[in-house]
Parts: structure tokens; sequence; C-alpha cells
């Protein structure tokens, strides 16, 4: 049993009235109140448009329906008799790390969740789901796995779980939705659309197979075709070589016959015997025609050859123009997908860990702090030589390759910055548009100086009438060809919104338009 002290206690405080909780609730943000206190706090006018949480300011429209959470009310009780309960035996609980979704029961919020359930909408630890269990009032609630936050799942509208996917708007709704503006639509269960889906993600995988295997096998009858071809003329060159050689051999034996004869006559004396017999040895003598033959010293196939090596050009050339196709037609096809983020909070649970690749990094900028901020410095030409590093714009990029979801922030001190993702494959030598950020088909960025902010892509510039903070948040949904710039602050406000399609990973990059000035890339919580 592990034993709780007065710092645990400030935990399981309601943060109005900051005692013990009473009838605790939980709103759909996960902050914890006592059931009076929040009612107090909300007053009784139902009739109110926006209800928001007093810790985290997030609003609820329309008003969330507070509800006794009965995991918290057993936590409290727990806590005033002595403490809580450890994990079942042979179950261990480990610390949330970034994309882990974090047990809402947890003191402090820091252990992983293992499961969600989705009536109580919370999700718990190891721990406090044996808790869960244990309640008989609970049993039969749908438990799932904690792959994602709790806010996901919940319609941004009504506050109501996703349950239904529309066909007509491809995204999950909720029942509320489905009675309201999806009233007409093609609505179905997201189970069941899930399993459609599935399918047939499984069914073009086999299709795909059975048609490549049916490529390969129809090349396959093709080089036994051509095998054969080559073996029967090879077998026809050799009969007929084989037959001249013999017919050769028979005049070869004739002549030497002959020969023999005439050797024999030339010696005789009798004047009669040599007259007689010269005329008809003479005619019998003559040789037959016999075909001209040219002597090859190597049978040659290289036209054969030179055929069968066009083809696998045309069959490559073939593969690499269609397979842009292929992979484009794939991109389209959406399985059930997450709700893009709204609050931060949401936007975290997809944050990922960067850091500056030193070894592109121009001369004129200094990365440090375990390759987290870079500096513009004064020029120094002692850095070595590299061919990654861009040799003319003052730019760097990150090492990680992005795909997927991801998120990111960075802290801007100064004007002058161009915050950017590009390919890899983007030019780093030279002043041209090749090597700059956003003056390419291969990078997208958004320029931040003191008359405002701009995003530029291949060489076109938007002009984004909002001003930002010093620090920038960056929301990439790489399969969606989704890229949102959102400037940070007490609220995450949207910059731009670019829509393209990305055929490679990307990475992050910076460029810097003045001296004096710093990026450092922020750790998120």
């Amino acid at each position: 049993m592990a034993q709780t002290g007065p710092r645990d206690r400030e935990k399981l405080c309601c943060s109005i009235c900051l005692e013990i909780l009473k009838e605790p609730v939980a709103l759909p943000c996960g902050h914890r109140y006592c059931m009076g206190c929040i009612r107090a706090c909300w007053g009784e006018d139902d009739d109110s448009y926006i209800f928001s949480c007093p810790r985290c300011r997030q609003t609820f429209t329309p008003r969330p329906i507070l509800k006794r959470n009965t995991i918290l009310a057993e936590m409290v009780e727990k806590l005033n008799t002595g403490g809580l309960q450890a994990a079942p035996s042979g179950q261990r609980c480990r610390y949330a790390e970034a994309g882990d979704v974090a047990c809402d029961i947890c003191l402090g919020g820091q252990i992983k969740a293992t499961r969600s359930c989705l009536v109580c909408l919370a999700s718990y630890c190891a721990a406090h789901l044996h808790t869960h269990n244990e309640s008989p009032a609970l049993k039969k609630h749908t438990l799932v796995e904690a792959t994602m936050p709790l806010q996901g799942r919940i319609c941004s509208h009504h506050d109501r779980l996703l349950e239904i996917y529309c066909r007509t708007d491809q995204q999950c709704v909720c029942l509320l939705c489905v009675m309201d503006e999806h009233r007409s639509h093609a609505t179905v269960s997201a189970a069941a659309e899930s399993t459609k889906k599935r399918h047939s993600a499984q069914t073009a995988v086999e299709d795909s197979q059975k048609i490549f295997t049916e490529l390969i096998c129809s090349v396959e009858r093709r080089c036994c075709e051509v095998r054969e071809l080559i073996r029967a003329q090879e077998k026809t060159a050799v009969s007929q070589t084989e037959g001249l050689i013999l017919r050769l051999e028979q005049e070869v034996a004739e002549l030497r016959k002959k020969d023999c004869e005439l050797e024999q006559l030339s010696h005789t004396e009798d004047h009669i015997y040599f007259l007689q017999n010269c005329q008809s040895i003479s005619k019998s003598t003559e040789l037959t025609d016999t075909p001209r033959i040219t002597v090859v010293p190597l049978v040659d196939f290289g036209q054969v050859r030179a055929s069968v090596t066009a083809l696998q050009k045309r069959l490559e050339d073939l593969f690499k123009g269609e397979w842009p196709k292929i992979s484009r037609a794939a991109g389209t096809v959406k399985l059930l997908q997450c709700p893009e983020p709204r609050i931060r909070p949401e936007f975290l649970y997809y944050s990922c860990q960067l850091t500056l690749d030193p070894r592109t990094a121009h001369r004129d900028l200094s990365v440090s702090e375990e390759n987290k901020v870079v500096t513009v410095r004064a020029r120094d030409h002692s850095c070595l030589e590299h061919p990654e590093r861009f040799d003319h714009w003052s730019q760097v990029l990150c090492t990680e390759a992005l795909s997927g979801r991801c998120y990111w922030e960075a802290e801007c001190s100064g004007s002058g910055i161009n915050m950017a993702v590009a390919y890899k494959e983007m030019t780093r030598r030279g002043e041209g548009n090749d090597s700059h950020f956003g003056r390419n088909d291969k990078s997208w960025s958004l320029f931040c100086s003191r008359k405002g902010c701009t995003i530029w892509h291949n060489n076109v510039a938007t002009r984004i009438p909002t001003s930002t903070s010093s620090r920038i948040g960056v929301y990439l949904d790489h399969r969606a060809g989704s890229l949102c710039f959102y400037s940070v602050s007490d609220t995450m406000t949207l910059l731009h919104r670019v829509q393209a399609t990305f055929t490679q990973p990307l990475y992050l990059g910076f460029e810097f338009m003045c001296f004096g000035v710093f990026v450092k890339l922020c750790q998120m919580e």
C-alpha cells in the first residue's frame, strides 16, 4: 500500500475552494472540481452559450453534463483512509513519454495510461484500471487501448463521444451530429466503416500482389520463349554444321583414294596402260560443287542481348513513370482518421523532438545547446567544407525526417527569420532560387519580419495580415498534405494553412536575414 503525503493531498484538491474534492467531477479537458464549486462558478443559467474551465480556459458548448466521477471519489476516499492501491502483481507502470497518453487519475498525470474508458471519458494506468474494473457498476464500460488523447474522440460541437462515421463528409461525428447537420447524410457506425476500410486495404494489397505476380509470370514466360528460340537456333546451326562436316570428310576420303591411284599410275612403264587409265582417273576426280563456308570463331547473339536489354530499360522506365501515379492514388485513400487538433494539448500529442544538423549550417551560423539553438555570428571562414552545407544563404536544416503527423515549436528572437520545411534533395550550392527556402518547388516557408509575415513557395509570396508572437508552432499532416503555422501564446492562432501534395519526407529549416538573432527549438511538455 503506497502512502501519500501532504503534496499528494494538494493534487487532489479543488482548484476553486482549495479543499479535498467533494463529489468530484472531471471536465472534458481533464481538470477536476467539486460538483458544488463548478456549479457555483458557472451559475444556474443553462442558456449561456459558452462555459469554460476556470483553470485552462478551454470553452465548452453546450454546457457539459456534470456527473460524479466514481474513480475520483474512490481515490479521495482511499487518500483520506491512508493511501492508494499499487498496481496489481505482474503489471508495471512506467512514466508517460512524448506521444504517450497519461493516466487521468495519477497524481501529476505522469504515469502512462494503458486503457481509456469511453463511458467515464478518462484514461487509466495499470493500477487505476484495476480499481476501475473492481467496481461492479463500471465493469460493463467500454475500454479501448490508450493510443490517443480522449479529446480526439470527443465531438467539438456537442462534447459527445464520436461513434458514427459520415460517408458523405468523410469524418467521424457524434449521435447529436447525425440528428442535426448530418441528418440526411449517409452514416454508419465507426466500427463498421473501420472494418470496411481495413478490408478494402487488404483487398487492395491482395489485388496488387496478384497483378505483380501475373506480371512476373508473364516476364518469366517471355524469358523461357527467348531461351527456347536461342536453343532452337543453336540446334539448327549445329545440325547443319555436322552435315557439312560429314560431306567434306567423304570428299576428302575420295580425293585421297584418287591421289594414291595417280601416284601409282605415274610410276608405271607400260605406256599403253598409262594412256588407257589416265583418262578414266582424271574424269572421276572432278569435284562436286561444295558450298562456300564462312567460319565464325564465336557464335554471336548480340542482337538478341541488345533487344532484351532494350526491353528491360523500357520496363524500368515504365515502372518509374507509373510509380508516382500509384503513390498518389494510394495517398488519396483515407482510412478512419483522427480529427485535426484544436487546442494545444491535442497538438502536443503529436510533438516531436528535433535537432539541428551542424553539417548543413552556413558558416555565418553557430549551432549550440545540444543542437537546439542556432545563432547568427560574425563571418567565420574556418568552417570545414561539407557537401550538405549551404554555401550562400544563411540557412540550416534539422536532422530528423518528418512524415505522418508532427508538431513542433520554435522560439524566435528578433526579426528577419524564415522558418521552412524542405525536401532533403534541395540544392545547397549557389545563390539561385534552387537553394533558397520558399523560392523553389521543394520547400515551403514562413518569413517573419517587423512588417509582418509572408508565406513563400515556388517563388510565390502570400501576405499574412495577422501579427505573430515570438513562439511559432507548426503542425504537419504529411499524408493529408496539410502544413499549418500557428502563433503560440496563451492561445493558438492559425497564421496560415498550406495545402500541397508532399511526395517525400520533409526537413525543418531556418534562414536568417539579420545578425544578432537566434532561434531555439522548444522542449515541449
